[in-house]
């Protein structure tokens, strides 16, 4: 049985930790699951990530940052993940549809639909079957990452607060916009609180579909 989740958060939220944790116990439950994230995921999409993320990119504008994730994320979506859920594999994914929408959509000014409505061309229109969005506000995250010993600011990272600020909030807004697929996760709390919180209404949500 195929279930599509992703995971997303603001920077610092602790998700790709969260990833981690919910890969292990479902393969140590005996699930065949596939785990990427975004963007990347496949060779191609991996190249147009280091375009996207490179500091030396800082010329780049919004629209064309846009269109690289979803030219990513289209390729992403043929190659692996479609692939992966027709074998009927759990697929777990860094980052979905939601961060463009957030950052290009809200953080970028080029708004939400008009991005949704990129990304779905790009998709075919799949989506997740659940987003669990991790959720820390603005001064944890940047404690959290100002934490981390040796990390090198990506382009997006290296952005002014004022952005930053404006893409935490949008977390919140995106939750609000789509309560039937985004479950608000309380990202402040113990990881493992966290996860056993993500790893039961996973397990719930595979109970349903048995």
């Amino acid at each position: 049985m195929s279930l599509f989740i992703s995971l997303e958060g603001p920077d610092g939220s602790g998700k790709t930790m969260q990833l981690d944790l919910l890969e292990t116990a479902l393969r140590d439950a005996g699930y065949d699951v596939l785990r990427s994230r975004e963007p990347g995921g496949t060779a191609i999409s991996e190249k147009i990530r280091d375009l996207i993320l490179d500091p030396a990119n800082r010329e780049m504008d919004p629209r064309t940052e846009a269109y690289l994730y979803a030219a990513s994320r289209a390729q992403h979506v043929a190659q692996l993940i479609r692939p992966a859920l027709a074998e009927g594999k759990i697929v777990l994914l860094d980052r979905f549809v939601d961060s463009s929408l957030i950052y290009q959509g809200l953080g970028r000014g080029l708004g939400i639909d008009e991005v949704a409505q990129l990304n779905s061309f790009a998709t075919g229109g799949l989506l997740p079957d659940v987003t669990f969005m991790v959720y820390i506000d603005y001064e944890e995250g940047l404690r959290r990452k100002l934490s981390q010993a040796n990390h090198t600011l990506d382009r997006l990272e290296a952005e002014e607060s004022s952005f930053h600020r404006m893409v935490n909030l949008g977390y919140l807004e995106l939750t609000g916009r789509y309560p039937e697929r985004i479950r608000l996760i309380d990202g402040a709390r113990d990881p493992r609180t966290v996860h056993e919180d993500i790893l039961q209404q996973t397990l719930a949500l595979l109970a349903e579909n048995s």
